[in-house]
């Protein structure tokens, strides 16, 4: 017997599409970096998920944490990717 989770296949999906295709980021996405120091991923997002207020809870909590100075001067979120892309499947729903 099997379960099936068609939110968090449809998150991991939209997350990675566009990162796996080009290192540009489409209209309407946003790249951010997941994952620690040592072992950062580069996944992007859509722009709309900066509205939610889950998500600005998100960056209001690494931003306390870790403050804006980041190696890679781009948005970064310091948590495990598994742990984002169930994050982001639960904007989804």
């Amino acid at each position: 017997m099997g379960f099936r989770f068609p939110s968090v296949v449809h998150a991991k999906q939209l997350v990675q599409r566009p990162f796996l295709s080009t290192f540009k980021v489409p209209k309407g996405y946003l790249a951010v970096y997941v994952g620690d120091e040592s072992k950062m991923k580069r996944l992007v997002i859509p722009v709309s998920y900066l509205n939610q207020p889950s998500f600005q809870e998100l960056l209001s909590q690494a931003e306390e944490e870790f403050g804006f100075d980041h190696p890679t001067g781009a948005l970064t979120i310091p948590c495990k990717e598994d742990v984002f892309i169930n994050f982001i499947s639960s904007l989804n729903a």
